[in-house]
């Protein structure tokens, strides 16, 4: 009979990666537990090993990397812990308006001091665009310039931002384009941010859910919010936008996507980073705009979110002394192997970053794409 080790290292054997190997992607086992730890739980498993120090990579990154490449995390042995995830997500609905606020509770509020150490200037918590930026705060400005453009903002304008973060986006339009903002999130920790960030501007932020909304808008705009939104709640989530915009107006919809339509994320993200949440595929998003919506662009930059993740990960190290005093060595190791596992994800083409931009068919001067 294979011991636990054997059986993960034939798993492992056309990945490249070896356990105890010389190479920065293999894995460094510190305790024999991690086997049985990894072989009974899976992704999460795996994850808890990693954060509890059972195990560590020199290049986690492309630890990940090779491992998503060959569906690794497809062919790991059944466990409960996976299927009571997808028997969950499968009988309720995990987006209810009182669980919406659960993400915002356990991520979003976890301190508005750690994200301005991680991220850019405006604190943008989404994928930024690479195509002619040197650096990140530039790339982050380069992705609110596009989406402005695409909306096709023009001064007088009202614009909702639904799931509006720190209010980087609300900023960003009500300046350079002279709208008018309304920004609703679920996060206590951020709308203080928002709030501060726009004091002055034409802009308000509110603590609301996007199904509460009844007003009329010129411009709709989601960036980095419909990963949240669970598929039970996504047809809820176009109808809302479809409402609540006027005739000849324009929504964009930026978002995680996946492959292939599923019902649960991984059970580690679950878990520990985005509670509820889950990405959609291509064929749920467009099911749920279906009858609403006209389609007139969409847009794939998903290997952008690679350097947008790695960007982070190192801002996020490089940070770690004016933060340890706050956040323990769980939380370090919690965050790096959400981060690499993300940034390979998108660069082993599991995951896409799009922008969607949806219309009524009341408008009939129709759009021209912007990239």
């Amino acid at each position: 009979m294979s011991s636990p080790q054997q059986i993960i290292e034939h798993l492992l054997q056309d990945t490249g990666v070896k356990i105890n190997g010389p190479d920065p992607w293999d894995m460094q086992i510190h305790d024999e537990r991690s086997y049985n730890r990894i072989l009974g739980g899976g992704s999460l498993g795996l994850g808890e090993a990693f954060v509890d120090g059972w195990w560590d990579c020199r290049a986690l990154d492309e630890f990940f990397f090779k491992v998503l490449g060959k569906q690794l995390d497809k062919r790991l042995p059944f466990n409960l812990n996976a299927f009571f995830q997808v028997l969950k997500a499968r009988l309720f609905n995990q987006q209810t308006r009182s669980r919406s606020k659960t993400v915002a509770l356990r991520h979003y509020d976890i301190g508005n001091e750690f994200y301005g150490h991680m991220l850019d200037k405006r604190m943008m918590y989404s994928c930024a665009y690479w195509a002619n930026a040197k650096n990140l705060d530039e790339a982050q400005e380069h992705k609110l310039d596009l989406i402005c453009r695409k909306l096709q903002l023009e001064k007088g304008m009202r614009l909702l931002d639904i799931g509006c973060g720190w209010g980087g986006l609300a900023q960003y339009a009500a300046e350079k384009y002279q709208v008018s903002v309304v920004g609703i999130t679920l996060s206590e920790q951020q709308a203080i941010i928002a709030r501060q960030t726009t004091a002055g501007l034409p802009v308000e932020i509110r603590l609301q859910d996007y199904r509460d909304l009844h007003e009329k808008f010129d411009r709709i705009v989601s960036v980095g919010m419909f990963e949240h939104v669970g598929y039970k709640n996504y047809g809820i989530f176009m109808k809302a936008a479809f409402e609540n915009m006027a005739a000849d107006g324009i929504f964009l919809l930026h978002t995680i996507g996946g492959n292939q339509s599923v019902k649960n994320t991984d059970p580690w993200i679950d878990k520990y980073i985005f509670p509820n949440s889950m990405l959609p595929s291509a064929e749920q998003i467009v099911k749920a705009f279906n009858g609403l919506f006209i389609l007139e662009d969409w847009h794939n930059f998903g290997l952008y979110y690679d350097r947008t993740c790695m960007e982070w990960l190192n801002t996020f190290k490089r940070s770690w002394p004016a933060l340890s005093n706050r956040y323990d060595d769980a939380f370090y190791r919690m965050w790096t192997y959400y981060l690499n596992m993300c940034a390979a994800s998108f660069r082993v083409r599991k995951n896409q970053l799009w922008q969607i931009v949806l219309t009524k068919r009341e408008r009939l001067n129709g759009y021209q794409s912007i990239r």
